[in-house]
């Protein structure tokens, strides 16, 4: 096969190939490091826990955000924390953090458990398709937490709005001409649509506070009453900064734990044994009533639960970073333009950083087991100066939505057939996750 033929037929199979099959098969291929040219893209594949660290960490100022979140999710997400890098990045980060501070977490531990238990109060003996469910639940979540809004009745059609706009993204990124939404192709016009739809109601939120200009405490209040330095003093941030941001951490803040606590409820239904003991754990602590802050330490294996879903299932399946300035990683030369690729999928799932890798097994993460996992072979949240602002959070929520639900409910797998999973900006099941739910 000439260097031609086997340009096009590797074009072919990432054209034709399922974004998370084709990190597989690179993995497979290549192991630890691997180049691979698709069309103009040059493609770095890092596969080990070191490689990954000198990348996110110990040489992340060689690095920037890859070309599919810059370029591809900008109409999305605009100059958010995703998006933007540099002193930019830095900037926003600083003004976002204080509303993921551990004192401000601790107070939204009462609001999920709340969000959690009202989700449920119509649940009957029946299938229910729980990616709806958890989506809704998690908007909800988001949405008073952040902006303190009650966005439930607009839950569905956020939640459409969000993915179509999502796999337009995907879709560009593995073609070989991207395309961003700006064109007037069908599929663009229907993302710009889809796009709209999220900012009348993150724009509603941000006219409605600024006219009102009441501090509520909340995200929305901190990045309206914040201000940043351009050289000539502190400034406002602008709507449409604030805009990039909520909708950043509205998108991030939902779509991630929304997507975790789907998988984890499908791996409960799969092993009765492990939801057995999970129910055990929560009417030992809790005595039917609902989670509270206090009771996060006494309910261990409800968040090892969550962590082995991560684990398994991570929504961030790849990182990427673009090559800004040459370095070198491990033994190998990378040059500037190169696009880096980390797969939390792939570390996650290797049998040298994780015996018996495919298995459900929350005990891998008692404190014990966890110390032990090397650094940087378990990155559900990313790493670095990069890593998820959100990541307590998440875990917190992720624990206390299993454990209300474990409370109240058991779930059961409709089918043998292991679940297919979908790569979109986040790690989906396809076609959604239907499980029977029994009340207790």
């Amino acid at each position: 096969m000439g260097p031609y033929t086997e340009g096009v037929w590797k074009a072919l199979r990432f054209l034709t190939t399922d974004r998370l099959r084709w990190i597989e098969r690179l993995g497979r291929e290549y192991g630890d490091f691997g180049r691979e040219r698709i069309g103009s893209r040059r493609l770095v594949l890092v596969n080990t826990p070191e490689m990954a660290q000198q990348v996110l960490v110990e040489r992340a100022e060689h690095f920037v955000k890859s070309p599919a979140l810059r370029v591809l999710s900008r109409p999305l997400l605009g100059e958010g924390l995703l998006t933007s890098d540099g002193e930019m990045h830095r900037q926003h980060r600083r003004l976002v953090a204080p509303a993921f501070a551990h004192q401000r977490i601790m107070r939204y531990a009462g609001l999920m458990s709340r969000h959690a238990a009202a989700a449920t109060v119509d649940w009957t003996d029946r299938p229910r398709e729980m990616l709806a469910d958890m989506t809704r639940l998690t908007l909800g979540i988001v949405g008073e937490a952040l902006f303190n809004a009650d966005l439930l009745a607009e839950a569905d059609e956020l939640g459409r709005s969000i993915t179509a706009a999502m796999r337009y993204a995907t879709r560009q990124m593995r073609s070989l001409f991207p395309l961003t939404a700006n064109w007037n192709t069908p599929a663009a016009v229907r993302t710009r649509k889809a796009i709209a739809r999220l900012d009348q109601t993150i724009l509603g939120l941000i006219e409605k506070r600024r006219a009102s200009g009441e501090d509520q405490g909340d995200l929305l209040s901190m990045l309206l009453l914040a201000s940043e330095e351009d050289g000539q003093g502190p400034r406002s941030l602008t709507d449409l900064q604030v805009r990039d941001e909520a909708m950043t951490l509205f998108i991030a803040g939902h779509e991630t734990t929304a997507n975790a606590t789907t998988w984890a409820l499908y791996l409960l239904a799969m092993h009765p044994e492990i939801q057995l003991r999970l129910q055990c754990e929560v009417d030992g602590v809790l005595g039917g009533r609902a989670p509270e802050f206090a009771d996060l330490a006494r309910l261990p294996y409800a968040l090892q639960v969550f962590k082995e879903a991560l684990r398994l299932y991570p929504p961030g399946y790849v990182l990427g970073r673009q090559v800004a300035s040459p370095v070198t990683i491990g033994k190998h030369a990378l040059e500037t333009g190169e696009i880096v690729l980390i797969s939390p999928y792939l570390l996650h799932r290797s049998p040298r950083y994780f015996p018996d890798s495919t298995r459900f097994d929350p005990d891998r993460f008692t404190p014990e087991s966890e110390a032990a996992i090397p650094r940087f072979a378990y990155l559900p949240f990313g790493a670095g100066r990069r890593v998820c602002i959100g990541n307590q959070f998440a875990l917190m929520e992720g624990q206390i939505i299993l454990a209300t639900l474990a409370t109240t409910h058991t779930f059961r797998a409709l089918t043998s057939k292991p679940r297919e999973s979908e790569a979109l900006f986040t790690l989906r099941p396809r076609g959604g996750m239907p499980l029977r739910v029994e009340r207790r």
